[in-house]
Parts: C-alpha cells; sequence; structure tokens
C-alpha cells in the first residue's frame, strides 16, 4: 500500500462524515435521505477517480460505511460537520474544484430527499457552502 493510499481512504470517510451531519442535521436519519447518498455514490462517486481500498471495492464506499456506522451510533451532527470543517481546513488540496461540485451536489441531494430541505439542514447547507468557498 503506497503513501497515497491512506490519504484518498480517510478523505471518502471524512464525506461520509460530512453526509451524515447533513442527513442528521434534523436529528434524525430517514431511509429517504439513506437512499439518496447510496443512489449518488453509485452513480457518481464511484467515477469520481479510480481508487480501490486494500479489499479491492471503490473507495467510495467508505462514504456509506461511515454514513451508516454514525447513523447506528448516533453521533452528534454537529460535531461531526465541525470535524469534517477541520480535515478540509488541513487537507485543502484534496477539494478540488470537481470534488466541491459534487460535495455540494450530494449535500443538496441529502437534504432534499425527505420532504425538501428543514430549516436546520438549511443551516448545515449554508455552513456547507461558507466552507466550500475558500
Amino acid at each position: 500500500m503506497g503513501t497515497l493510499d491512506k490519504p484518498q481512504l480517510v478523505f471518502y470517510q471524512k464525506m461520509g462524515e460530512l453526509f451524515y451531519s447533513i442527513a442528521a442535521a434534523d436529528k434524525i436519519v430517514r431511509k429517504a435521505e439513506y437512499e439518496a447518498l447510496k443512489k449518488i455514490v453509485i452513480e457518481q462517486w464511484k467515477n469520481l477517480d479510480d481508487y480501490e481500498d486494500p479489499f479491492h471495492t471503490d473507495a467510495a464506499y467508505q462514504i456509506e460505511v461511515v454514513f451508516d456506522w454514525f447513523d447506528y451510533e448516533q453521533l452528534d451532527a454537529n460535531d461531526c460537520f465541525e470535524s469534517f470543517a477541520d480535515y478540509k481546513k488541513e487537507h485543502p488540496k484534496l477539494f478540488t474544484h470537481e470534488r466541491k461540485q459534487l460535495i455540494w451536489k450530494t449535500a443538496n441531494t441529502i437534504a432534499n430527499s425527505f420532504s425538501g430541505k428543514n430549516k436546520s439542514e438549511v443551516i448545515m447547507l449554508a455552513k456547507l457552502k461558507n466552507l466550500l468557498k475558500d
């Protein structure tokens, strides 16, 4: 495993953390939100790059794994968002224009998947928009 492998894997895990924070912003992760995430991972994140994890599955699936785990653990959405924000500030080079666009699209898809955006999701999306600007 090369030295480049781990940062890529962590990047996808951090995406799972971020998308969980959007879905859990209103304290409950709904099936529709999880389904929306799974669909966009298969349709778009999988094709983003050719990176595979050590088990030769597309690393993009780490997004779902982490999302699922955090939901199971009922982690705090704001804590997860702050953790993602710190990661983004520490690794700005990983956030290419293409990736930032897909992050934004995914977050919106999740927020819209269950009866439109609610107030807590709107606030979380506003924080994300600010974070992706720089």
